[in-house]
């Protein structure tokens, strides 16, 4: 027997799926086309509630970040690392990512480029440089 999966659920598998082929998933606004994270349920723009997906590359350039230069409890596995907010490619839309390795500002400038390479069930979306 399948496991009908809700909205959120169904919207979730098809997000780590498109992660996992080094995209992003988003929603666009069937009323004005507007772009927005697969997250939002209503358009921004319009307040429409009609939505489609829309695979965008999962490329970018930095934005701003957080390093955590001490794992919290949980991360330990992860030594080092930045939460990475990017401007995705030919589009205006930004989205955040797990970047391993990052020590320092000097490791990972603004508007270094960052590309999505998967998704890990403990980290999220995954980057690398």
């Amino acid at each position: 027997m399948m496991k009908k999966l809700s909205v959120k659920e169904n919207t979730r598998e098809k997000f780590i799926e498109a992660a996992n082929r080094k995209k992003i998933l988003a929603h666009r606004c069937t009323t004005c086309g507007h772009l927005m994270l697969e997250t939002v349920l209503y358009c921004e723009k319009c307040s429409g509630s009609k939505l489609e997906h829309a695979e965008l590359e999962g490329a970018g350039t930095v934005v701003t970040y957080t390093i955590q230069a001490v794992a919290p409890e949980g991360f330990e596995d992860a030594g080092s690392y930045a939460w990475v907010v990017f401007k995705v490619d030919n589009h205006q839309l930004r989205a955040s990512g797990f970047l391993p390795g990052v020590k320092t500002p000097a490791d990972l400038p603004i508007g270094t480029r960052v590309r999505v390479t998967g998704f890990d069930p403990k980290h999220g979306l995954m980057l690398q440089k």
